[in-house]
């Protein structure tokens, strides 16, 4: 019989061999890592070629990530060529939070108000108990921690499938592409500690409300519930930056160093 930790090393393999993409894709998060880690600090020149050089990879698949991050907003095109990482105010944050809560809670209607397929409620639910494996101590150590992310997105995006609207969900990959926005930007804000997993708790019970009422057709419902759970983000962020000098960027979390904070 496996163990909940062994169950738990299983659904990390399974989303590390889910993300296995293609060489464009590996050079898009290879790219955005560099920036959301701080090595490309904001106000960074950057060229294809750079970059090319820097990834090991050849420049069409550079040159498509470059693209994406651009509309991203996460670079921004330069008229003598090669382009800027861009630097974010809090507000840019906060406002990229509360849209990509505004986007999934109309997807989230639209599942209600949609037939459903059943694999995917099915899966929806698998994914939530999985969750509750990786949130079944105190405490969450980094393993826990890369587990509930990898779940978590995945989660965010069986409720996307359910409302089957390609439109509405290229637009919300855009809004969740900005540092931050995105349904792991909020775990990526914790820290190792008790109030962090209880916090991830009440994410967990809106998960679960917002797929009851996703199966019993409560449209107005499922997209309140998403549009507040978006806001535990936005709550999350206010009250790490307000722990921190704006001075300091905290080395858990080198992304900081994209948001220009006043004094």
């Amino acid at each position: 019989m496996n163990t909940p930790d062994a169950d738990l090393t299983e659904t990390i393999e399974q989303a590390l061999a889910a993300s296995g993409e293609s060489v464009q894709v590996r050079a898009l998060l290879q790219l955005r890592q560099l920036i959301l880690s701080g090595e490309l600090a904001g106000g960074t020149r950057i060229a294809e070629l750079s970059i090319v050089e820097r990834l090991g990879v050849s420049r069409t698949p550079v040159r498509a990530a470059l693209l994406r991050l651009e509309q991203e907003g996460l670079l921004q095109s330069l008229p003598s060529g090669g382009y800027r990482v861009q630097s974010f105010t809090e507000r840019d944050i906060a406002d990229g939070i509360e849209l990509r809560g505004t986007l999934e809670g109309l997807l989230a209607r639209l599942a209600a108000e949609r037939v459903k397929a059943p694999e995917l409620v099915a899966n929806a639910r698998e994914c939530l108990a999985q969750i509750d494996l990786a949130l079944a101590t105190p405490t969450l150590d980094d393993e826990r921690f890369s587990a509930y992310a990898a779940l978590n997105s995945r989660f965010h995006s069986l409720l996307c499938e359910m409302a089957a609207s390609p439109t509405i969900a290229r637009q919300l990959e855009r809004a969740a592409g900005l540092p931050f926005a995105s349904p792991s930007g909020f775990v990526l804000l914790q820290t190792r500690s008790a109030r962090a997993r209880d916090m991830l708790v009440v994410a967990q019970d809106q998960h679960r409300q917002v797929l009851d009422a996703i199966e019993q057709c409560e449209g107005a419902r499922a997209e309140a519930i998403m549009r507040e759970h978006s806001r535990l983000a936005r709550r999350n962020l206010v009250e790490v930056l307000a722990g921190q000098p704006p001075a300091h960027t905290p080395a858990s979390m080198p992304s900081f160093k994209l948001i220009r904070r006043c004094a």
